[in-house]
């Protein structure tokens, strides 16, 4: 074994000086080509005649109070795809990173890596001809302990000032809800998970009031996020109508989000404001499956049930026999569906535009997996940055002013006939999005919320 290689562990501490981190924990993994380094606010600007990018980390895992703001030379961008199927555009650094007593110049990635166990890979370009591996070992050249931590980030923890503000949603490990906690306290604001199923109500006309589990009364929170998922849309509404009802401003409102969820009436909603949709059709009777397959210009046709979500419900009939089954088979359940066109042209993909009061603020194009129709990141699809036309903003904005949603994730297929909207989500995920687009989309909520308050 070469004596001058140093040996390390499967997980290791580092330090990047040109970038101001003094310690942060790195997972050593010769499986990965490229090192990356957890980055969020990620901006490129110019610096003396060349390219630079800034960007926010949080240092230490599970901690987003404590914040570095860096700023490095940009060497280059390139197109990565993660193992879970993203494919996204990152920034390229070079800085110096130091282990032990070794320091040397490497290339690192920017991306979010909140989901990740580590804020820092080390892959085996950054280790060739320095580094051996023993994966049974960690921590070879030493540990940090917590107190070493907090006095190396004792200038970096921001003082608690702003708004309070709560985030109605039941998971919080959720990467969505990690994201919108995480910018909120970055912009300095108090951010508080609120389980909806630990909340609870006391209806009252001179004093309506939310408790929490143990009897806290949730008094004087300024605004309310609601992220309910679809299995709990009554109760989750239920609770946005009562903070509404104690004057605390809610992003969505739980009429815009109740409306949304009813997919017949989100319909009928947008064609009354000159939204173009594909042709649907929708019938009480099986008796009526013959003309409602007609209707829609026959096979290959959707049907989709009323209470499907992230794709699943929905079903390809590619021919009038094959319609006729899935719709008769939903139909001795008693289930509600849609009978709907089929975008042959689109090729398994659609547009996910993302509107934060009244402004589209990102857009992918997600595209399905081989095999598959439904283009939805849950059902396996990938996610790329698209430049969306004029048209196909302004039926993103339309149509959620036409929902009244502050927030609003509009899917947008491209057809022979021009842009169709195919549906309006009231709690669209950020996950695909940020990662494919590099924008920070939770902030860009926050900073909403800070708008109807004149708030800076």
């Amino acid at each position: 074994m070469p004596q001058n290689k140093i040996i390390l562990g499967s997980e290791e501490w580092c330090t990047f000086p040109e970038l101001g981190i003094p310690a942060i924990k790195a997972r050593v993994d010769s499986g990965a080509k490229t090192s990356a380094l957890h980055a969020i606010n990620i901006a490129p600007f110019i610096k003396d005649a060349e390219n630079w990018v800034k960007f926010d980390i949080n240092p230490i895992q599970n901690n987003i109070k404590t914040v570095i703001h860096c700023e490095a030379k940009l060497i280059d961008k390139r197109i990565v795809k993660s193992s879970s199927g993203y494919r996204e555009q990152r920034f390229v650094i070079q800085t110096i990173l130091k282990i032990g007593n070794d320091s040397w110049e490497i290339e690192m990635t920017l991306t979010n890596r909140d989901s990740m166990g580590f804020r820092m890979l080390l892959g085996r370009e950054a280790m060739s001809g320095r580094i051996l591996v023993d994966p049974e070992q960690k921590y070879l050249l030493g540990q940090t302990s917590v107190e070493s931590l907090k006095e190396l980030y004792i200038d970096s923890v921001p003082n608690k000032t702003g708004l309070r503000i709560g985030l109605l949603a039941s998971n919080p490990d959720l990467y969505s809800n990690k994201r919108i906690m995480e910018a909120g306290e970055m912009r300095g604001h108090q951010m508080h998970f609120l389980n909806i199923k630990e909340c609870y109500m006391k209806l009252d006309a001179d004093k309506p009031e939310i408790h929490y589990r143990g009897g806290k009364i949730l008094d004087n929170f300024d605004a309310i996020i609601p992220r309910i998922r679809p299995s709990i849309t009554f109760y989750g509404c239920a609770l946005t109508r009562q903070f509404q009802a104690m004057k605390v401003y809610c992003l969505n409102s739980a009429a815009a989000i109740t409306q949304s969820r009813d997919k017949l009436f989100s319909l009928q909603l947008l064609l009354r404001n000159g939204i173009d949709i594909p042709t649907t059709g929708f019938a009480n009777s099986p008796l009526d499956t013959d003309d409602l397959i007609k209707m829609v210009g026959g096979p290959p046709l959707i049907v989709k049930l009323l209470e499907g979500t992230q794709g699943k419900g929905v079903v390809l009939a590619e021919t009038k026999k094959a319609a006729e089954s899935v719709i008769n088979a939903f139909k001795s359940l008693n289930a509600n569906i849609l009978v709907q066109e089929f975008i042959k042209e689109a090729d398994g993909k659609d547009l996910r535009l993302f509107v934060v009061d009244g402004k589209v603020v990102a857009a992918i194009q997600r595209e399905a997996a081989p095999g598959e129709f439904r283009a939805n990141i849950h059902m396996g699809g990938t996610a790329s940055i698209i430049r969306p036309t004029t048209d196909e903003k302004r039926i993103a904005i339309k149509a959620a002013k036409a929902m009244d949603l502050k927030v609003a994730g509009v899917d947008i297929i491209r057809s022979s006939k021009g842009p169709l909207l195919l549906e309006v989500n009231s709690s669209p995920g950020l996950e695909g999005i940020e990662g494919a687009t590099h924008k920070d989309i939770a902030g860009e909520m926050i900073r909403a919320i800070e708008k109807n308050f004149k708030w800076k």
